[in-house]
């Protein structure tokens, strides 16, 4: 049987992930990219960082962004959420702090999903390279939709 999900799951299943399918569009064509984020639910953002290229050319040109979170444990039994929002970049120290809760946060759900216990943000995220500056930005939370499925 398909459920919607009420607002609680939704919010274990952001905050118990940590990896999603980021959602955007570029020249008229739709993307869909994994990418590592934190879901921040005191503020109702997902915080993300990435290095330049197309993914952030496309977003600054369009705002509007998806993120899809999925548990799969088998066709008849899986859950999954949809955050509809928009991106916002954050510089200077706003970014500093973002990218350290980010990095707390994850390392967090790590070691209690993985038992895992990490040191540096490279063990678990894209890395960039060592002269470039990441862009950090959030996903401002529009709406978030869910479903599951259990049989």
């Amino acid at each position: 049987m398909i459920k919607t999900l009420d607002d609680k799951e939704k919010t274990l299943l952001l905050s118990s992930n940590y990896v999603g399918s980021l959602g955007y569009l570029y020249k008229n064509r739709p993307f869909v990219v994994p990418i590592t984020y934190f879901y921040n639910e005191e503020e109702n953002n997902i915080i993300c960082y990435s290095a330049k290229g197309q993914k952030i050319n496309a977003l600054r040109k369009n705002n509007l962004v998806s993120l899809c979170v999925t548990d799969i444990d088998s066709v008849n039994d899986w859950k999954s959420v949809l955050v509809h929002g928009t991106f916002e970049e954050h510089t200077e120290s706003t970014a500093k702090a973002l990218l350290h809760q980010f990095s707390l946060g994850v390392k967090d759900i790590i070691l209690r999903k993985e038992l895992r216990d990490l040191d540096f943000i490279s063990q678990f995220s894209s890395k960039i390279h060592k002269d470039e500056i990441p862009i950090i930005f959030t996903i401002n939370i529009e709406e978030i939709t869910g479903k599951m499925r259990k049989l």
